[in-house]
């Protein structure tokens, strides 16, 4: 009986380290200057979500401009298609929710679906690929998906919300910015109820915006990683085969769902960017 719980509970620890090593970000603490998994604070970056974030960025611009540089009305290739469609369907969108004047929302609205879109797929790649590849070079943690790591998805929404408070003051000036802090929604005898109302609802915008996504991506992922204990620690044994069966059935089947929630996530994303915008550039 006791070898019996003792063995329970080495596999409890084998399945927890598993899951916190999939769930622990690369960390360098610029106050030591080191590599350190369990630093926490303002100066701790997550090398590996700025490392994947920055270089699907830059997929995105080359692989766009690639697109645009080839583009032809006799042939089009596959990737000009691909390219065509999302701006117009991104196009579509803006013409459709914005309803001010600015050459930035549109191409805003591009780059935020089609970056949130790559740094999401990244969560269909095996969660085991990536990292055993970057242990093999001496690398120990390694998350592969960006919009798992809340610093992205905050930094995200917080720029959004930077851009709607400037194009706010920039459209109704600062008297005008100030007055719907103070008049809306019941006018100037409820100026501090109606200021504490507005403030909620401001700063309700990047919070919403950064944990949906971040929510969304990060059960995702857990969700990836508890189909891979299915044979964690199999060996080989007749049992071996049917789990290894079913964990590639149960992966298969969510990741065909979880095209759609990748998806999903990032028109959300840059659809609420469009409408937050639309609403800095409306007189109340």
């Amino acid at each position: 009986m006791a070898s019996a719980e003792q063995g329970g509970e080495n596999g409890g620890d084998v399945v927890g380290s598993y899951i916190g090593h999939h769930l622990t970000n690369l960390k360098f603490d610029l106050s030591s200057m080191q590599f350190d998994s369990y630093a926490e604070g303002f100066w701790v970056l997550h090398v590996d979500s700025l490392f994947f974030s920055i270089f699907l960025g830059g997929l995105f611009l080359w692989m766009f401009r690639a697109a645009a540089r080839k583009a032809t009305a006799a042939e089009p290739s596959g990737l000009q298609n691909f390219v065509e469609m999302v701006v117009d369907f991104t196009d579509s969108q803006v013409r459709d929710v914005f309803h001010g004047k600015s050459a930035l929302v549109a191409p805003l609205a591009l780059t935020i679906f089609v970056w949130v879109f790559l740094m999401n797929f990244m969560d269909l790649i095996p969660v085991d690929l990536i990292p055993a590849a970057a242990m093999g070079v001496g690398i120990d943690y390694m998350k592969v998906v960006p919009t798992t790591d809340p610093n992205i998805t905050f930094g995200m929404s917080l720029t959004v919300f930077a851009l709607v408070i400037f194009y706010s003051i920039k459209i109704k000036g600062g008297w005008g910015f100030a007055k719907e802090f103070l008049t809306h929604p019941f006018g100037w005898w409820l100026a501090p109820f109606n200021l504490m109302l507005k403030l909620v609802e401001e700063i309700a915008k990047p919070i919403s915006l950064s944990l949906r996504l971040f929510g969304n991506l990060y059960a995702g992922e857990l969700i990836f990683i508890l189909i891979a204990l299915f044979t964690l620690n199999a060996g080989m044994s007749l049992m071996t085969v049917p789990l290894f069966g079913l964990q590639v059935a149960l992966g298969a089947a969510w990741a065909i769902f979880h095209i759609l929630v990748i998806t999903l996530q990032a028109f959300i994303f840059g659809m609420l960017t469009i409408v937050y915008l639309s609403m800095a550039h409306e007189h109340h």
